[in-house]
């Protein structure tokens, strides 16, 4: 509607000033406008109403002559021509950059690879938004390995952005896929994915050697013991939600560094034990999450948002770990007014009910509600 506003705002303004007063400067800017929005037919069209409303302005002023009636009429017909030369330029320059968000979306796809919906009886969901939608990459990374018995999951966010912070991810989830089967606890998953990064550091060398770290938080579900085991090093604490409706902030009992500070010392901080019941759905994400700010400078606390959640979509909720994370990214979007200062990495992992309970639970919680 840009467009035709601006030529109902040149009639209006030729019509309310004296003659030597023209509208049409204004009626050669419809056609550029246009550029952005639309396409070259319809760039066309403005340009044509353009033409034809200054031709009736002159005429009714009766001022149709060589230099403000031809010559404008030229002018506008080049700047139709020049508009649609401007759009096809914008053109170019989406398909340009639609092409680069593919490559990195597969390059996205193929370091963070979705795990599956299920998995040995949890239900797994992911949720990665980057900083900047036209780049799709970065350093945060999520992954989760299931046993008989157990699921074991990492989400890190690593030191730095650009293409070193990717193939550092990259490093960390590979080393991370090949630890998790074997390792006897999240211990020495944590102690060799030290060593593994400050290889890579060596590696590396320069600023990578003495300053590459990553943030992460392990956990561990057991179903057979009820009990969810996390290892905190350097990540917000991740939340446990019963099938209640509580929540409970997994905090750790003695903080570490992030991994890749292996040459500062073996720091061998514990995974702390928390215990965990069919229903329970666990949540962890990155920092970028809770540095979402509003307005006022508020950071986002999801502890705080959380319960209010459940109670607006039910406490049902968490039985659908994707629509959880859905609710969760939408309310701190909110919250910070659609901006985003960096990257969000977040992972759900819900241990579901037995049928019977699952009802009793939705009837006691629409209760509730009513």
């Amino acid at each position: 509607m840009i467009p035709w506003g601006i030529i109902v705002v040149a009639v209006a303004f030729d019509l309310a000033t004296p003659r030597e007063v023209s509208g049409a400067p204004l009626l050669a800017v419809a056609p550029v406008a246009a550029a952005p929005f639309m396409r070259a037919g319809p760039i066309i069209v403005v340009g044509l109403a353009s033409m034809g409303v200054h031709a009736v302005l002159v005429a009714l002023d009766g001022t149709f002559g060589w230099r403000l009636g031809v010559a404008r009429q030229l002018t506008l017909v080049c700047v139709i021509v020049l508009a649609v030369l401007l759009r096809r330029t914008i053109e170019r320059h989406e398909k340009a950059v639609g092409r680069a968000q593919r490559v990195a979306e597969i390059a996205q796809r193929a370091l963070l690879p979705d795990p599956p919906d299920t998995l040995d009886g949890f239900r797994i969901a992911t949720r990665y938004a980057p900083a900047d939608e036209e780049i799709m990459v970065g350093g945060d990374f999520y992954s989760v390995r299931g046993s008989s018995d157990s699921v074991r999951a990492i989400v890190g966010d690593v030191r730095g952005k650009g293409l070193a912070a990717v193939q550092a991810a990259n490093v960390i989830v590979g080393a991370f896929n090949a630890l998790a089967d074997d390792a006897a606890d999240l211990e020495e998953v944590a102690e060799r994915l030290d060593r593994q990064l400050q290889r890579e550091g060596e590696r590396r060398g320069g600023l990578e050697q003495s300053e590459g770290f990553t943030a992460a938080v392990l956990v561990e579900l057991d179903v057979t013991r009820h009990r969810v085991r996390v290892l905190n090093r350097g990540l917000p604490p991740p939340l446990l939600l019963t099938p209640g409706g509580g929540v409970t902030e997994l905090a750790p009992s003695q903080e570490a560094p992030p991994l890749g500070l292996y040459a500062l010392g073996n720091f061998g901080a514990p995974a702390d034990t928390f215990p965990l019941s069919p229903g329970s759905t666990l949540i962890c994400w990155t920092d970028g999450l809770t540095e979402a700010r509003n307005s006022r400078g508020e950071f986002y606390d999801p502890v705080a948002r959380l319960p209010r959640l459940l109670t607006r979509h039910g406490a049902h909720l968490t039985e659908n770990p994707d629509l959880l994370l859905g609710a969760l990214a939408s309310d701190a979007e909110r919250h910070a007014g659609g901006r985003r200062t960096d990257d969000q990495g977040m992972l759900a992992v819900h241990w579901p009910l037995p049928p019977g309970a699952v009802s009793a639970i939705r009837q006691a919680d629409e209760t509730r509600r009513g």
